[in-house]
């Protein structure tokens, strides 16, 4: 048939042999292939598609780790409601005695809060502090990049929702001897007017009017280490831009200016941003709202001017 008996070939050797009807169910290919006695296999054949199934299975794996991440988005809008006070966060340490220093804030509607008596003042020691690991000076590029970790969604959540602290640690003991508890540890939380301010720390007898005696200039020593500066509820786990760093020098009379600008923040897995005030009563939401999805804080971005 079809010229093959004149060629001397078997058609049989192309095909499978006929059968019954469960011969043929068991054999059947959708996708007939050549018999083995016509092919020859390479010795790469294997190793292609090992390859291919390798391959296959990391794409597919990526794929699923990209979707269960999900897609970070940031949207920018005006804050909505009013919101009157504002949470500062402080835990500092200069290297002057406690009664030395007076703390104080400074907004811009004329309003003037007595920090010093709102905040604990704690004697200790410059070199309890100093020396821990982690501390850099600002902008150290070094830790520019753990900085960038807490502005991501999945880190900010993960590290509030697991180390969920919301007090400062204790201040270490005092050591013994001439130097012992010559510095002041200053740490605690204040309520503020959500306007702009400045925020004061001065040397006894200088910087406002009062009837406190002047401090000696020789007394002066303004090099610091600030553990915590944040706005709103404490979160000591999130690293903020002057969390654990330090300035120091050798002059007396040497003045350190930081300026900060605030923005409320919102950090959320929720697919829609939550509402900024409560729809019921009209009221912007407590700052410290938070759930195991949302957490309502602020962020800031810090310079420095420095000089004698």
């Amino acid at each position: 048939m079809n010229g093959f008996a004149d060629h001397g070939l078997d058609e049989g050797a192309f095909g499978e042999k006929a059968g019954g009807f469960r011969e043929n169910i068991r054999t059947f290919d959708a996708f007939p292939k050549t018999k083995p006695t016509y092919t020859r296999r390479t010795s790469t054949g294997g190793y292609t598609t090992l390859v291919l199934i390798l391959l296959s299975s990391f794409l597919s794996i990526s794929e699923f780790l990209r979707w269960y991440r999900g897609h970070e988005t940031h949207l920018f809008s005006v804050e909505k409601g009013v919101s009157h006070q504002l949470q500062i966060n402080l835990d500092i340490v200069v290297p002057m005695l406690c009664h030395d220093l007076h703390i104080n804030v400074q907004d811009a509607s004329g309003d003037r809060i007595l920090a010093g008596d709102m905040l604990t003042k704690d004697p200790t020691d410059w070199g309890h502090w100093v020396d821990v690991s982690g501390t850099h000076q600002l902008a150290d590029v070094k830790y520019v990049k753990e900085e960038e970790e807490d502005t991501h969604v999945g880190h900010v959540l993960g590290e509030v929702g697991v180390r969920r602290k919301k007090k400062f640690k204790r201040t270490p003991r005092v050591g013994r001897g001439a130097g012992a508890g010559r510095s002041c540890r200053i740490y605690g939380s204040l309520e503020g007017n959500k306007v702009q301010g400045d925020f004061h720390i001065t040397a006894r007898g200088h910087g406002y009017l009062e009837m406190s005696a002047h401090l000696d200039h020789d007394a002066f020593n303004f090099s610091h280490i600030i553990n915590e500066l944040s706005f709103g509820p404490l979160y000591p786990t999130l690293l903020n831009p002057l969390d654990r760093t330090y300035a120091t020098t050798n002059d007396h009379f040497y003045k350190y200016q930081y300026y900060l600008s605030v923005v409320p923040t919102i950090y959320t897995r929720s697919p829609s941003p939550p509402p900024s005030q409560d729809t019921l009563h009209n009221t912007p939401l407590p700052p410290d709202y938070s759930n195991r999805n949302t957490i309502i804080t602020n962020q800031y971005a810090a310079t420095s001017q420095s000089h004698p």
